[in-house]
């Protein structure tokens, strides 16, 4: 299978309105957090409302969904013609799937708000006791939007990605922002599994180097917007140069992935789009990023596994002379 430049990873079912698109096994909540960015305030304000209530969603006509939500019955069905559905009754179905796969209300958080607004008011639906209780809530919430993170990948891409990874002659990661601390931590993996991969975190000599590269190079942007412009520069030297260029974000519509030939979409972990550009997009990428490096270092077999023996030996030695300090 040939994924070309401006190939998203998410590909299946198209989104009309967002030109992104999805993996059929999507789930709804996952889907939503990946297009928060690109959808209208109407439409968003529909699926907020469906996504914190998916157990009575179900049971709601699309006419029911517009007058609780305060828009017209056209605003719902192109809300869920941006997540790739036809129309509301698809949506319910796939609603009634996310339930019953992970149980009531797992995965469903969109807003980190204790509240839901409607046209008929603000409806409480639980206020944490103190702040304990709610830091405790907000972990919860997003350990159960983690176990989502996959649901928008394609297997043939991000296979082909492990393998673009594995057989290239040079590896370069770039990313600014709260995404570099990502991009230092999947280079220096890499690497101590044997595959070599640099991290610079100059953003003029990023983009010197992804010049620099060449048909036989991967470049690796990892981006939580997809839309930093800095980053959004190294990809584009890196795409003149020829090389293959793989995003790894947590939004399926954006300038990345316009650029990338692979798109690896990671759903998100936040409630809200600020929520995920300023936090928790970089929960979801660091774990992918950790799982990247282990399907990479399977596929390089032997080699990987003696430069990890080797890896180990070094912090051995470390830690001894440590102790002997």
């Amino acid at each position: 299978m040939q994924h070309s430049r401006h190939h998203d990873a998410t590909a299946s079912a198209t989104v009309p309105g967002n030109q992104a698109a999805f993996a059929p096994t999507a789930q709804p909540s996952a889907r939503a957090r990946a297009l928060r960015h690109a959808l209208q305030p109407s439409e968003w304000q529909v699926l907020e409302l469906v996504l914190a209530r998916p157990e009575a969603a179900i049971e709601w006509s699309a006419q029911e969904v517009a007058a609780r939500a305060g828009v017209g019955r056209t605003t719902v069905m192109r809300a869920c013609q941006s997540l790739g559905y036809r129309g509301y009754p698809q949506l319910r179905v796939a609603l009634a799937s996310e339930l019953g796969a992970q149980g009531l209300g797992a995965g469903f958080s969109v807003r980190p708000s204790a509240y839901v607004s409607s046209a008929a008011g603000t409806e409480v639906i639980g206020e944490p006791a103190g702040v304990l209780d709610e830091m405790q809530a907000e972990i919860s919430g997003t350990v159960r939007a983690l176990a989502t993170l996959s649901s928008l990948l394609d297997p043939s891409i991000t296979a082909d990605a492990v393998q673009s990874i594995a057989g290239a002659r040079r590896v370069l990661v770039v990313a600014n922002g709260l995404s570099s601390p990502v991009a230092s931590a999947l280079s220096m993996r890499l690497t101590s599994h044997g595959r070599y991969a640099e991290f610079v975190a100059d953003s003029l000599a990023q983009q010197i180097a992804a010049r620099n590269l060449s048909e036989r190079d991967v470049c690796v942007v990892v981006s939580g917007s997809g839309a930093n412009d800095t980053t959004l520069g190294a990809a584009a030297a890196a795409a003149s140069a020829g090389a293959r260029v793989i995003a790894i974000t947590a939004f399926a519509a954006s300038a990345l992935t316009e650029v990338a030939d692979l798109s690896l979409v990671i759903a998100p972990a936040g409630a809200t789009f600020l929520r995920e550009l300023e936090q928790a997009s970089r929960v979801s990428l660091m774990l992918f990023a950790e799982v990247l490096v282990h399907a990479v270092a399977r596929t390089a077999g032997d080699s990987a596994r003696d430069a990890h023996a080797q890896t180990l030996e070094v912090i051995s030695r470390h830690l001894e002379d440590q102790a002997e300090a």
